[in-house]
């Protein structure tokens, strides 16, 4: 059994190849350039790299649902050259194989569930984009479309006057706390931002409000923060901190907040090991 992950971003496109168990066997990064060009060096990797299936984690908004007829299109992202692209439509020109696709998150949430041992967890990603995926009792969480906790809208940190990036939102969370967001409010991208400057003060609150409302709401066991910005490694105990601080004791929690929110147990690899166990369950 060979399964194909493809794990998409705003900034490249993360393509694998594993066996059954999930053991990476080749992996390359693309460049995230037009739809055409990148799916196209995409489809090139699976010819040279056969496969059975293939699973993709995927950007969004984006039609997550099988039986629907635009089932892997891409919605209004902010990455307008990608909006209305098909994945699944596009991809099976070149690669006549089985194809199942799910948000970029939620395939990171699926991933981190299985190597946490939690039927009930939150995945959050922050770099160009920001977003959450969910597993409640086992379940992916989808809905009418899925989540979009990125779009969200949060209070402003009264010292911040960044009035966000977000096309179509300003200040939610995305346009206030993304990677993007960060490198607008600075003009520096997070790895070249001392730990010191007050941006993260405001990024850790914005991030600390997320998780007080993933625990509001859908009562998570664990709630992890992975992406690019994250790679700081001062960012996750301030948004530990914050979330205490918001929280104010109001919740009976059985662990400490600073055990509830954790890193990717899979490090980097969490979407994309998703990728494959979207892809493993068609030939399963």
């Amino acid at each position: 059994m060979r399964i194909g992950g493809i794990e998409t971003g705003g900034t490249k496109f993360i393509c694998g190849l594993a066996d059954e168990t999930g053991n990476v066997l080749e992996q390359t990064t693309i460049p995230t350039e037009d739809p055409e060009t990148t799916l196209g060096k995409v489809a090139d990797f699976f010819r040279e790299n056969p496969i059975d299936a293939i699973g993709i984690a995927a950007f969004g908004p984006v039609d997550v649902h099988p039986q629907s007829p635009d089932y892997g299109m891409i919605g209004k992202t902010p990455k307008f050259a990608w909006q209305y692209v098909n994945l699944i439509t596009e991809l099976q020109k070149n690669l006549p194989v089985p194809i199942r696709l799910d948000t970029d998150v939620n395939a990171a949430a699926l991933a981190e569930s299985a190597a946490y041992g939690t039927e009930n967890l939150a995945y959050v990603t922050v770099g160009t984009g920001l977003g959450a995926g969910a597993i409640v009792e086992g379940k992916l969480v989808h809905g009418l479309l899925h989540p979009e906790m990125g779009h969200i809208a949060i209070r402003r940190h009264p010292g911040d006057p960044f009035p966000g990036c977000c096309p179509y939102h300003a200040d939610c969370l995305e346009g206030m706390a993304s990677g993007t967001a960060m490198r607008a409010r600075t003009g520096k991208s997070g790895k070249d931002l001392p730990a010191d400057d007050d941006a993260w003060i405001y990024e850790a609150d914005y991030l600390g409000q997320l998780a007080v409302t993933l625990l509001l709401t859908l009562s998570s066991e664990k709630i992890i923060f992975g992406g690019g910005v994250l790679q700081n490694d001062w960012l996750l105990p301030m948004i530990v901190e914050k979330a205490e601080t918001q929280l104010n004791d109001y919740l009976l929690l059985p662990k400490p907040v600073g055990e509830i929110i954790s890193k990717p147990a899979l490090g980097t690899q969490s979407g994309l090991q998703g990728a494959f166990l979207l892809g493993r369950s068609l030939i399963e």
